[in-house]
């Protein structure tokens, strides 16, 4: 899909480039500006040119989305700044014989040169404008449809593992019923193991599930692992959240849970593993550490896997919303995600 949205921003460009400005400039009086005055015209394009390459750059459909408005005010009266100091740029009076005539000829030259500079400036970022909401559009429709595709994968990938809910949901009563009283570690084991299914056969068609929900399901999915571990591996779950009933993605935050035992779990060396969860004010803050106990060359070749599908699913639920930052430094993997939720 990366390659995709390049070809689409250059294609984009190429057509501005190449086509729009040269129309542009060529129907109007521009044309003679490069014989007259050269230097003003080339710091003109050079101008307009920057205009269209600064708005593409900055996307301001993404910050409408945000709803960083003053960021976009900063920009616009910034470029209008600069193209009225442009239009002010001093160019040699016109010579007749008499030297009222001559300036009154100056002014009107001037005019209609200023006239022609603020037209051309609100066509390109007018263009420009046009232009990045359509990309940004055309880029939405692209992740909308690689989440459908996830979503439609995964669901098969579900459906083909399953061969049927009630049968496998009471084949495990029925061994749960062989399993009371032998260990009450097993039973608890246990029931977190079926609680865990059922909410993933529950939430799997689901786009949003309330908040207790998904912290049950990783607070069960921790203590199933802390099962099997031994005492090297210590994990710090921390959860502090004013509203557990608001709506998050359904097993989002699970997949760093998964990669943080994946590659940070040992039961021969010690480790840490962190993990912590808060939501006050409708602001989603989620972190995990871990050191890397895994081989590095193989870390790094299979981590991205999951974190790229996460980054697809948060830009197309929260667009503008969300921040996602992952790296490695000193041996430890940081994962830290926050989300708007209002």
């Amino acid at each position: 899909m990366k390659s995709i949205e390049n070809k689409t921003s250059l294609i984009l460009d190429l057509f501005f480039c190449v086509v729009f400005m040269p129309i542009l400039l060529s129907l109007g009086p521009a044309h003679y500006w490069f014989r007259q005055w050269p230097l003003f015209s080339i710091i003109s394009c050079a101008y307009l040119y920057g205009c269209y390459f600064m708005i593409m750059r900055w996307n301001v459909p993404k910050l409408l989305i945000a709803r960083n408005y003053y960021r976009i005010a900063g920009i616009m009266v910034a470029l209008i700044a600069v193209n009225y100091l442009l239009s002010l740029y001093p160019l040699p009076d016109m010579e007749f014989v008499m030297p009222s005539l001559s300036e009154y000829q100056t002014k009107v030259r001037n005019f209609g040169v200023s006239v022609t500079l603020w037209l051309m400036f609100s066509l390109v970022m007018g263009y420009s404008l046009t232009m990045s909401f359509i990309r940004e559009l055309y880029e939405q429709m692209l992740l909308t449809k690689k989440l459908e595709a996830q979503r439609d994968k995964a669901e098969l990938a579900v459906f083909k593992a399953q061969i049927s809910p009630h049968f496998m949901f009471n084949t495990l009563n029925s061994l749960y019923s062989l399993v009371i009283g032998t260990s009450e570690k097993a039973e608890n084991a246990f029931i977190k193991f079926t609680e865990l299914l059922k909410y993933t056969y529950v939430t799997i068609e689901k786009e949003f599930v309330s908040l207790s929900d998904e912290i049950s399901y990783i607070s069960n999915y921790i203590d199933l692992q802390l099962i099997r571990l031994n005492s090297h591996t210590v994990v710090d779950w921390n959860c502090d959240v004013d509203n557990e009933d608001m709506k998050v993605p359904p097993m989002l935050m699970l997949t760093f849970v998964e990669n943080a035992f994946k590659y940070g779990a040992s039961t021969s060396r010690d480790c840490r593993i962190h993990i912590s969860l808060s939501v006050h004010d409708g602001l989603l803050r989620f972190e995990t550490r871990n050191s890397i106990m895994k081989h590095a060359d193989e870390f790094r070749k299979d981590m991205p896997v999951g974190v790229e599908n996460c980054k697809a699913r948060l830009s197309t639920l929260f667009p503008g919303k969300h921040t996602l930052t992952t790296g490695e430094e000193d041996g430890i993997f940081k994962v830290s995600l926050t989300i708007q939720l209002n």
